[in-house]
């Protein structure tokens, strides 16, 4: 049996259309909308944004996304300002033993680990 993708439930927190509109502005692709549901892509990387609002699970669940380069993708995030825009958290890059990263907390608290 061949494995052909994995794609996690992200909890949108309160506002989904707002959490659609960040998604967005991050380059991820809208590959499909069913209401409470929506579809994202970019570059193979995909998810389910779902429209869920449990803080606890939110603040504990973190991702992983693998980009080439980190301190670029951080630079177009902040030139965006999407932390005035949308209330998220994005960090330093940093060093860490499995690559350089920099953390995005997002509308609803997930900590997204952008890797190079």
């Amino acid at each position: 049996m061949k494995f052909l993708s994995l794609e996690p439930f992200v909890p949108s927190g309160k506002d989904f259309e707002r959490s659609k509109s960040l998604f967005l502005e991050l380059g991820f692709n809208l590959t499909w909308d069913g209401g409470g549901y929506a579809g994202f892509e970019k570059d193979g990387c995909s998810f389910i944004l779902q429209h869920y609002d449990d803080k606890a699970f939110a603040e504990n669940f973190m991702l992983s996304v693998k980009v080439d380069d980190v301190a670029a993708f951080r630079n177009v995030l902040l030139e965006k300002k999407l932390p005035e825009k949308f209330g998220i958290r994005i960090g330093q890059v940093t060093q860490q033993p499995y690559g350089k990263e920099v953390n995005i907390i997002d509308i609803a608290g997930v900590c997204w680990h952008f890797v190079e």
